[in-house]
C-alpha cells in the first residue's frame, strides 16, 4: 500500500471515529490526513506529506471547525429550557386560596404543587381557578389568571 492510500483510509477511519466523539476534533485531522493523501500523489516525499498533513490540519482545525462547532453544536434558537425557567408560560390551576395579603397559596403546574403567588395589584384567586405562570421566584410562582 502506497502513502497516498494509507492516508485516504486513515482520513476515512477518523471521519468514522468522528460520529463517536464530540467536537469534530477528528474531522480536523481527517481532513489534514485527506490533503496528506492527495499530497501523496505529487512527488513530494514523505517529509511533504507531513508538512501538508499538519498544515491542513491546522488550516481545517482554525477554519472548519469554528464553522462547523457554531452551526451544529450552537445553533441559535434551539436552547431547550429546563428546571423553573421551563415552568414560565405553562399553565396550572390553584388547589389553595392565592391571598396577595398572606402571600399564601398553592399551585400545581405539570403534577407539582409549588407555592403560588400573584403579580402586584392583583386580587384574590380561589381554588379550581386556571392561572399561567409568569415570573419564578425561588420556589414560588407568580402568576396571573388565564385569560
Amino acid at each position: 500500500m502506497s502513502d497516498w492510500q494509507v492516508w485516504i483510509v486513515l482520513s476515512a477511519l477518523l471521519l468514522v471515529a468522528e460520529m463517536f466523539a464530540p467536537g469534530f476534533w477528528l474531522a480536523s485531522i481527517a481532513v489534514g490526513c485527506l490533503a496528506a493523501g492527495i499530497a501523496g500523489l505529487l512527488p513530494i516525499g514523505l517529509l511533504g506529506q507531513i508538512l501538508v498533513f499538519a498544515g491542513g490540519s491546522l488550516a481545517s482545525l482554525f477554519g472548519l471547525r469554528p464553522v462547523l462547532v457554531r452551526r451544529f453544536l450552537h445553533s441559535r434558537g434551539t436552547e431547550v429550557l429546563t428546571n423553573v425557567e421551563a415552568l414560565v408560560g405553562k399553565t396550572g390551576v390553584v388547589t389553595r386560596r392565592i391571598d396577595p395579603v398572606t402571600r399564601i397559596g398553592r399551585v400545581v403546574v405539570d403534577g407539582e404543587d409549588w407555592r403560588g403567588t400573584l403579580l402586584e395589584g392583583g386580587g384574590v384567586i380561589e381554588p379550581g381557578t386556571r392561572v399561567i405562570v409568569v415570573q419564578v421566584d425561588g420556589s414560588t410562582l407568580v402568576v396571573e389568571k388565564e385569560a
